[in-house]
């Protein structure tokens, strides 16, 4: 599990980078929203979903845990949750009124959160 934990957020890094490049691109390009941009966000957000789900995990089966941790534990999952907030809003949104820049920007923040997340742990070298 722990295994898992620590290799998802590349891929979760790699999801996040290419919403980024997507949202940026069509917006660059007045493309509109379409369901390539909701399938690299919704990609994005099951890396999050499942990378929060193994590190809560394993804070249950106390492997490992050290209560340092909780600064890592609260900035990952406000990352987590962040992943959530766009792809939610414009699934609400009739079709002609959904964007590309949202997706982008909610994108940086989370993975600026997660990168938080990661720095604050114990032992991680910088």
């Amino acid at each position: 599990m722990l295994f898992l934990h620590t290799r998802l957020p590349v891929l979760a890094a790699l999801a996040g980078l290419a919403v980024i490049a997507y949202a940026l691109w069509g917006t660059a390009k007045g493309r509109p929203h379409d369901k390539v941009m909701k399938n690299l966000a919704i990609t994005f957000r099951t890396f999050m979903d499942l990378s929060a789900f193994l590190g809560l995990g394993l804070v249950f089966t106390n492997f490992g845990f050290n209560p340092d941790l909780g600064m890592h534990i609260v900035l990952m999952l406000l990352a987590t949750a962040v992943s959530h907030v766009v792809p939610s809003v414009m699934r609400r949104r009739r079709q002609q009124d959904r964007t590309l820049p949202p997706y982008a920007v909610a994108t940086v923040i989370s993975l600026a959160l997660a990168v938080a997340g990661v720095l604050v742990v114990p032992g991680v070298h910088r």
